[in-house]
């Protein structure tokens, strides 16, 4: 993290109770998206509390040899400037086919219209550039990692 991130989290952090950090498994900075105007709207949504769930492909977890999100981390929301926005919680995290993704998690992921259609022709698209660039399959059985958050701080 940047001085001005850590900065941000720390402010976080100081409203907890020791026992409270103590549990905390892990925290990361990182912006929503893959470009500048859809990081930012992310970031915007979040902020708003409107957007509250986001996916991702287990596959590239695995090629990368990364750890799953763990319920309980904090991710301290950037927009495509790396500036911090807001801080959310991970609530849950599950793992589930692309063609099983039902309407209230396109919903919860509070982007476009809202709708399934909207979101399964989105992520169609862009699961299928993203696992072409980083050279791993995909396909509507495909596992994808959904992840439910709250935002915590500001509140």
């Amino acid at each position: 993290m940047t001085p001005a991130q850590q900065a941000f989290m720390d402010a976080y952090l100081a409203t907890l109770s020791a026992a409270q950090r103590r549990v905390i498994p892990q925290t990361v900075a990182e912006h929503f998206c893959a470009d500048e105007a859809n990081a930012n709207e992310c970031a915007r949504l979040i902020a708003a509390g409107i957007k509250r769930a986001s996916c991702s492909l287990k596959a590239a977890y695995e090629q990368e040899r990364e750890p799953l999100p763990k319920v309980g981390r904090l991710c301290l929301v950037l927009n495509w400037a790396q500036q911090p926005v807001c801080i959310v919680r991970l609530t849950e995290v599950s793992i589930c086919p692309f063609e099983a993704v039902d309407a209230a998690f396109a919903a919860a992921e509070g982007e476009g219209d809202g709708t399934l259609a909207w979101w399964r022709d989105a992520h169609m698209a862009f699961f299928t550039a993203f696992a072409a660039k980083v050279g791993v399959p995909f396909r509507e059985q495909s596992e994808l990692v959904l992840e439910h958050f709250e935002k915590v701080y500001p509140a």
